[in-house]
């Protein structure tokens, strides 16, 4: 083998990981980070947990992906130890598909039908409807990845190939032959391959290494099966990495992980040389091959998990003896910021969707201090000024750490529709924080109102309670549009929005009907003019919101342009709105001319 020949089977070897990479990265971005989403979900039956982690990781290409995103699940605390178990032991199963997709260069045949079969023969095909895809999708994110796929597989299998043909010389080289010989030792065939895929964090990469030196002829399944069991241990590696700083829990995923694979090496092995030292298995002095190779990798998974499965709770308590818990450590290890785990941020879809729901959490926090505020109004008390002032708080934290992580996020290879909703949460978090400080202003002025012993009438409670009540919708509309992505919902935000308006300058002008009839003091005018003003501006910002749902939704932020648009154009629907909204939300007539005027501003007796 010569300078050349080796530059060769390194540029094969770069062509396959990057193959694989970007065939792991198409389907993950197409799935948009749905399958995460089942996992965190429909993981109660261990059955189902083992099934759907097979299927996520023979879909993403990668164990040791999947196995992190469940280190982030626990750690998150939005899945359990036990849950986590199932999906470890499927993802164990899933990552043999790549063992079987590489076995595929050893299809033989004359006929045309297992001609196409053959690598060599569909990935060319599979590269040139992956770039015309690419290069013809230009918005349609999905055909995008579609092409995306396609071609990191024509690279994958390419790479392989090339890999093959790069060491098949070595077969003649005594030297190479006696390194894969000293490999049919258990102990020193277990290390090399726990070491070279702990190198590489993938063991569905080191196997397919290992399918491609088999082109020489040189590898028997005696060298090979040491190396296939090392591998299964290697790949733990990336789990264990990625709880270092995590939770307890976090950190026990990863042993569960690491006994799984390392226990089921042992006594796989433990059992088969014992069996071989009775029976002497004839085929472990053969060649091996990338069927064979995939046949080892698919056996041994299997059987662990079929053997692992009736005790997966031993596993759990392996892990809880190995981390225990300390009495400094019990405290909830988790906070209401544990969905945006940094380790989401290699499956950006995922991450995208975990800082959906921590928004959401966000607003429904800025909407229940709002409320909370509204109910003070002649109804003060104190415990409910600080929860407000505390909620506040929180919002705050919430805008903090959700800018933080979608600034990371959004250096992440995202998808159009990605993009999108981060654009969408960087534009309405603002909006949600601004609507908890206003929820704050609010109780200062019915703090002042009962400091003071101030206080509305009956009649001014009534039509006061007229207009917060459309408020109270339109948050609620703004609220509810945003958390389920609806935009018909967005879509009523703004005629609401003119209704607001539109109450909020009758009120304004009664009080002004009424400072001029003296019927309503100074001081209490000015409280009117800051609850007004506070409610009025929440009302904007619901308006900032859905208008933003409904703008990125259309590629573009141009919230006045819409707006304008909007009201020029007059639609039918928009209009009818309005006037149905008008009916509902009708101040009571006929008082402002009475001894109570409209809105009732009068001090109490006492203060009289």
């Amino acid at each position: 083998m010569d300078f050349f020949d080796l530059l060769t089977m390194v540029g094969g070897l770069a062509l396959f990981l990057y193959g694989m990479n970007a065939m792991g990265e198409g389907l993950s971005k197409l799935s948009g980070g749905k399958l995460e989403s089942i996992l965190e979900k429909l993981t109660s039956n261990r059955l189902m947990a083992v099934l759907l982690g097979a299927g996520v990781t023979a879909v993403i290409q990668s164990s040791s992906a999947t196995t992190v995103m469940v280190v982030g699940f626990v750690n998150s605390g939005i899945m359990k130890l036990q849950q986590a178990v199932g999906i470890i032991m499927g993802a164990n199963i899933g990552t043999t598909m790549t063992s079987w997709l590489l076995s595929l260069v050893e299809i033989e045949g004359s006929s045309i039908i297992m001609q196409m079969l053959k690598p060599t023969s569909f990935s060319p095909v599979l590269a040139i409807i992956g770039v015309i895809m690419i290069m013809s999708a230009k918005d349609n994110t999905k055909k995008n990845d579609i092409g995306l796929i396609l071609i990191g597989f024509a690279i994958l299998m390419f790479g392989m190939d090339t890999m093959s043909d790069a060491v098949s010389g070595l077969q003649d080289v005594p030297e190479f032959t006696n390194i894969l010989t000293a490999f049919s030792n258990p102990v020193l065939g277990m290390l090399a391959g726990a070491i070279l895929t702990a190198v590489i964090q993938s063991s569905s990469a080191s196997v397919g290494i290992l399918q491609a030196l088999c082109a020489t002829g040189a590898v028997s399944f005696g060298s090979a099966i040491p190396i296939i069991m090392g591998q299964n241990i290697g790949t733990c590696i990336t789990a264990i990495m990625s709880a270092i700083g995590a939770s307890k829990n976090a950190k026990r995923a990863s042993m569960i992980h690491l006994y799984f694979n390392l226990i089921g090496t042992i006594v796989f092995m433990a059992v088969f040389y014992i069996a071989n030292a009775f029976i002497h298995f004839e085929f472990l002095n053969e060649a091996a091959s990338a069927t064979g190779i995939a046949v080892v990798h698919s056996v041994f998974n299997i059987t662990c998990a079929v053997c692992w499965f009736p005790f997966a709770i031993v596993l759990v308590k392996l892990a809880t003896l190995t981390i225990p818990e300390k009495e400094s450590d019990k405290k909830d290890e988790t906070n209401e910021f544990a969905l945006l785990d940094e380790r989401f941020l290699d499956q950006p879809a995922f991450a995208v969707e975990m800082c959906r729901k921590v928004a959401i959490k966000m607003a429904e926090v800025a909407r229940d201090s709002f409320y909370l505020a509204l109910d003070s109004i002649g109804n003060y008390k104190e415990e409910n000024f600080q929860k407000v002032r505390d909620m506040e708080i929180a919002v705050d934290r919430y805008e903090d750490a959700l800018g933080s992580y979608l600034v990371k996020v959004n250096n992440r290879d995202l998808t159009d529709a990605d993009s999108k909703s981060i654009s969408v949460m960087l534009h309405c978090i603002n909006d949600f924080e601004r609507i908890s400080d206003h929820a704050v202003n609010i109780m200062e002025s019915a703090k002042e109102m009962h400091d003071k012993k101030l206080k509305f009438s009956q009649n001014a409670m009534k039509e006061f309670e007229v207009f917060t009540n459309a408020v109270r919708e339109i948050i609620e509309t703004a609220v509810d549009a945003y958390a389920n992505n609806n935009l018909e919902e967005a879509k009523m935000v703004e005629p609401l929005e003119q209704v607001v308006n539109g109450l909020n300058a009758e009120l304004k002008q009664r009080h002004i009907k009424r400072l001029r009839k003296g019927k309503c003091t100074i001081e209490l005018g000015w409280i009117l003019q800051d609850f007004l003003t506070n409610i009025e501006r929440v009302s904007d910002h619901c308006s900032n919101i859905a208008v933003g749902l409904i703008e990125i939704k259309e590629n573009e932020f141009e919230t006045h342009s819409y707006v304008g648009e909007l009201r020029e154009a007059k639609a039918k629907w928009f209009t009818n709105a309005v006037y149905a909204l008008s009916d509902k939300y009708r101040l009571p007539e006929g008082s402002i001319n009475e001894e109570e005027e409209a809105l009732g501003l009068i001090v109490n007796q006492e203060v009289r």
